[in-house]
């Protein structure tokens, strides 16, 4: 097949929903196709676009789309239904403006892989006659909760004090999705989540993120359904199986890391003696949250690297920052990558967003898991029960997780003998996943059958 810029096997169109821990995991799989010879487009939104503070690599085309938020993105709409709604609108007007701009310039698509996020996207393909493929860039364990939610086998309000549900562990109430049990995320949130899967019998292929040794039992189960791959870890190939030149970043950052501070104060510390502490890039934290968090860092007597983000930083406590200098450090984002393979790094305290939670996972980083939001409390059910990596600090009668519980967890990862344990597994994982995405490996094999399709499927 020749495209306008060489030669490639196949052209795939790769739509992400526009928010960094979706963008991430998409682009990267990009980068994987295009080292098997199919040629990858990026699409971004137009404030997403104007927004980067770096570009992926050269050998990824990225183009723009509108979601009718030009100037400020999700911010300038009313609420979450505002934005969806307008998104679907204009995007597909837009999207379909852009596979024709493509096609008359020599560039057709064989492939529309676009974000679970936006099932409309799916309707587009349909139209062009290309393989429509969603990407689920959250665990198989929660995308098979609103599955059941979706098809009515699970029903709301959850009556239990646990739920029972095929292919996963027997979950407490608070232990599903937040949009699941809390009222106050009855609404956009939860029909966004659930309307993921309104039109999934009709796709031609579904990517998961993971790795088939994290979720075999519900991956088995929902391979049953559809046509189905994993295709994680969806790092960059450096902290993997280093088979992908270059491949150092994710290539895409919508905020600016100081690295060098980072990397700097790292240097000298001495090997597993830092806790790293970020809670991701859209959780909002609650001012004594934030208190609690600040206290028990300091009570512990570790070392310790903070992110905490700009709009955030008026909720830290009074001269907080210049009464733990010599123990930690505050910056308002990083390179969380460099920073998480670092050998100083003994333990990293997370909100559990599912992006740091691979990021952990594939680097062997132990885990003190205070989730906030979203699939979050699910994800930190699975890294302390099911892949034995990290412990979850108990939160009061107010959902506030104290200094006292935090301080605890984070010395017995570091220094106590269940952390010994959590150590030895944290190394299992890491193993595994480098095992999965390396040539013959689970999800390398997923990659090669799903290149297979794309190369015996007519352009258009």
């Amino acid at each position: 097949m020749e495209g306008a810029n060489g030669s490639y096997r196949a052209h795939a169109l790769i739509l992400p929903f526009p928010s960094q821990g979706h963008i991430n995991p998409m682009l990267q799989f990009a980068k994987r196709l295009v080292s098997k010879g199919v040629k990858a487009t990026l699409v971004n939104t137009i404030f997403i676009s104007n927004s980067m503070h770096a570009f992926p690599s050269s050998f990824i085309n990225v183009e723009t789309i509108s979601d009718g938020f030009d100037d400020r993105g999700f911010s300038q709409a009313k609420n979450c239904e505002d934005y969806l709604t307008t998104f679907q609108a204009v995007g597909s007007q837009t999207l379909s403006h852009l596979i024709k701009k493509l096609k008359d310039s020599g560039n057709s698509i064989s492939t529309l892989i676009y974000d679970s996020l936006m099932p409309w996207a799916l309707d587009v393909a349909k139209q062009f006659g290309v393989l429509g493929v969603v990407f689920f860039t959250q665990s198989c364990a929660v995308n098979n909760i609103y599955y059941h939610l979706h098809k009515g086998l699970l029903r709301l309000p959850l009556l239990g004090p646990s739920v029972s549900i095929p292919g996963l562990p027997l979950l407490q109430v608070m232990e599903t999705p937040t949009f699941v049990y809390d009222s106050e995320f009855f609404s956009d949130f939860y029909h966004a989540s659930i309307n993921q899967f309104s039109n999934i019998d009709d796709v031609d292929w579904v990517l998961c993120v993971i790795f088939y040794e994290m979720e075999k039992e519900v991956v088995d189960r929902m391979g049953k359904l559809w046509k189905m791959g994993t295709i994680g870890p969806t790092l960059p190939s450096v902290y993997l199986d280093k088979r992908l030149e270059d491949d150092k970043d994710y290539g895409i950052n919508l905020f600016k890391p100081n690295t060098s501070a980072c990397m700097s104060w790292l240097k000298d510390k001495p090997r597993g003696s830092v806790v790293y502490v970020s809670f991701g890039s859209l959780a909002e934290i609650k001012v004594e949250q934030m208190e609690e968090v600040a206290w028990s860092l300091k009570g512990s007597n570790c070392h310790f690297l903070w992110v905490v983000r700009a709009k955030e930083e008026a909720k830290l406590p009074i001269m907080f920052k210049e009464d733990v200098s010599e123990k930690g450090l505050v910056v308002t984002w990083c390179n969380q990558l460099e920073v998480l393979s670092h050998e100083s790094i003994g333990c990293f305290v997370t909100h559990c967003g599912f992006n740091s939670l691979i990021e952990a996972l594939s680097l062997g980083v132990p885990m003190v898991a205070i989730p906030h939001w979203s699939d979050q409390t699910t994800n930190a059910k699975f890294v302390e029960d099911i892949w034995r990596m990290g412990i979850r600090p108990k939160p009061d009668e107010k959902g506030i997780v104290r200094r006292e519980e935090i301080e605890l967890c984070i010395k017995e990862v570091m220094e106590g003998e269940k952390g010994k344990e959590i150590k030895k597994n944290s190394d299992k994982w890491k193993k595994l996943a480098r095992e999965a995405i390396d040539e013959g490996g689970s999800s390398d094999k997923n990659i090669d059958e799903f290149v297979t399709k794309l190369v015996s499927t007519q352009s258009v």
